[in-house]
């Protein structure tokens, strides 16, 4: 069946309306509280409609985050991987620590432990495909000389983000601008010593790298 124009245009109206309302409920009432009924009372949409795009309420949540989440925390390059790091997981906090985003946010995570197919989205749709970028982007910054060859990116990564999801599923005060720049400055640090044997710690190590403290 070929699909026309005005369908897809109403079905793209319904999926935004759906989003929509799925993160003005969780502002409302918190995530807990928000059934699919009340999204699809608040969207002007049918449980069927909702049920036939997303499989759960934490799907639609997913998406509604991640579709936001993509977009405010991009990945740049200015050719200064401490200063774009520092960008990045800036945006990040500031993300999830502003309504409704991080209450969404934090609802997933909590969910996702009893959802096995919301866990493998969460993965697929969201986490993975960011790892991939941050990884590219240290990877792109060693090929220009500011991290060492034998620098292990992954595990940086997981360095970079570990505090901030520490700080968000917990509950804590978020890191403010200060402390993402210490954070981010002992991570760089750390990989100094990937390099040629003998290299210590905040010394030597690839051009560049010095400019992390």
């Amino acid at each position: 069946m070929i699909t026309s124009p005005s369908s897809l245009r109403r079905s793209e109206r319904s999926r935004r309306a759906t989003l929509d309302a799925a993160l003005e409920l969780c502002t409302e009432k918190g995530y807990g509280r928000v059934t699919v009924e009340a999204i699809a009372a608040r969207a002007g949409v049918s449980k069927k409609t909702i049920y036939r795009w997303w499989p759960s309420k934490g799907a639609v949540m997913l998406e509604a985050f991640a579709e936001v989440f993509v977009g405010s925390t991009p990945f740049v390059d200015t050719g200064d991987i401490e200063a774009d790091l520092r960008t990045h997981i800036n945006s990040a906090v500031k993300l999830v620590s502003t309504a409704p985003y991080g209450p969404a946010y934090a609802g997933i995570l909590s969910e996702m432990h009893h959802d096995d197919a919301l866990a493998l989205a969460v993965r697929e749709q969201l986490v993975d495909p960011r790892f991939e970028a941050a990884v590219g982007r240290m990877r792109r910054a060693q090929e220009q000389g500011q991290i060492p060859d034998g620098a292990d990116l992954p595990l940086a990564v997981e360095m970079l983000y570990g505090p901030v999801y520490y700080r968000h599923v917990l509950r804590k005060p978020a890191q403010d601008e200060a402390t993402v720049a210490t954070l981010v400055a002992h991570v760089l640090r750390s990989l100094t010593g990937a390099g040629a044997p003998g290299d210590a710690p905040g010394g030597g190590g690839a051009p560049g790298a010095g400019r992390v403290s």
